[in-house]
């Protein structure tokens, strides 16, 4: 795994002598309550699904997509991760200029300069706790003439979330196409922040979605993308791989969209441990803690005492390990990141940050 992508489990356990699954790891960002039980006792019992090919279509599974993010059938895409999608619309658009709201994901950066574009990043900045203006987002990308606007919403690593409201006002303003990144959204209100049911009102809107990280199921590579316009839609259809979704990922997906008890139990977990964590980060007075609607939370150290990098070595013989976010552009070395886990897990990592910054 790159190193702007967390941490590498495998060579940090051979470094240091721990398992695994010793490591507490708080760079990762996924759900650590597990995965529907529902989706995986189905799986087990029909294991024998091994020797058969999925649904072509994926008719079941796109009704479940469908149902869960309030938008048409047909304005489904699959994708085997998030990333295939990304790279497949980056490509299939292929803008000779685009925005990209920034600190963000490295890959949105990657696939751009993959095709030349022309790359404008527009950065939120920490003078404004990283909120962004979205009338500005949208007169900057309509005045400048940029074909693709990218957000992740809400923002990694910043926390910070535009609403459905506002991501509306920024597609009637521009007519670039807007790409959306909602890996996280299913950790705040999704009523207020997810732009899915916009899908079917604005044909420049093109809104991704994964299940690694509130599904916590990375290893089943199931993603999807929605978009209404014809056109787009079609190009990347084209480019995908027929059953690029294997059967198991086909049917988790199906089972686990409308698995409302631990939708339900996952966000109440989440929320409350959000709290308590963003509580405890805030009695610390050498730091400054950023306001987040995710499942992490962005932090500076503002004495300068130390980099995140020196912090995170001193907590990985702890077997804790937080995020360094130099590596994010318009963040420096200190800042770090951390997610949410277990209570007990939490509790921990809230010790050991007293016992270092407290002394």
């Amino acid at each position: 795994m790159s190193v702007n992508h967390g941490a590498n489990l495998y060579e940090l356990s051979a470094k240091y002598g721990f398992s695994k699954e010793d490591f507490m790891d708080f760079s990762s960002n996924i759900n650590p309550f597990g995965s529907s039980k529902k989706a995986k006792e189905y799986v087990i019992n029909n294991i024998d699904m091994v020797s058969m090919y999925p649904d072509p279509e994926y008719i079941d599974l796109k009704n479940s997509i469908s149902k869960y993010c309030n938008c048409k059938n047909d304005n489904i895409i699959l994708g085997s991760g998030a990333t295939e999608l990304i790279s497949s619309f980056i490509d299939t658009v292929n803008p000779k200029k685009a925005i990209l709201v920034s600190p963000a994901y490295s890959e949105y950066e990657k696939e751009l300069n993959k095709i030349g574009c022309q790359i404008k990043k527009y950065y939120s900045k920490k003078e404004n706790d990283f909120k962004i203006d979205p009338i500005d987002l949208a007169n900057t990308a309509r005045d400048g003439g940029y074909e693709l606007v990218i957000i992740c919403n809400p923002c990694n690593p910043t926390g910070f979330s535009f609403s459905k409201d506002q991501i509306r006002e920024i597609l009637s303003i521009c007519d670039s196409y807007v790409m959306i990144d909602e890996t996280y959204v299913e950790f705040t209100d999704t009523n207020k922040y997810s732009s899915t049911p916009l899908v079917d009102e604005f044909d420049n809107l093109f809104v991704i979605r994964g299940t690694s990280k509130f599904f916590s199921t990375p290893g089943i590579r199931l993603g999807y993308g929605l978009i209404s316009n014809e056109m787009i839609k079609e190009n990347i259809s084209k480019k995908l791989d027929l059953w690029n979704i294997n059967i198991f990922a086909s049917r988790m997906g199906e089972i686990m969209f409308i698995d409302d008890e631990f939708i339900k139990n996952t966000s109440s977990h989440m929320s409350k441990e959000r709290d308590f964590l963003e509580n405890e980060l805030n009695t610390l007075s050498r730091l400054k803690v950023y306001r987040t609607s995710s499942n992490f939370i962005l932090c500076e150290i503002v004495d300068k005492s130390m980099t995140a990098k020196e912090l995170r070595d001193k907590l990985i013989p702890k077997k804790i390990i937080i995020r360094d976010c130099k590596s994010f552009d318009g963040l420096d070395e200190f800042f770090f990141r951390v997610c949410i886990l277990k209570p007990e897990e939490n509790l921990l990592l809230i010790n050991e940050l007293k016992n270092i910054f407290e002394k």
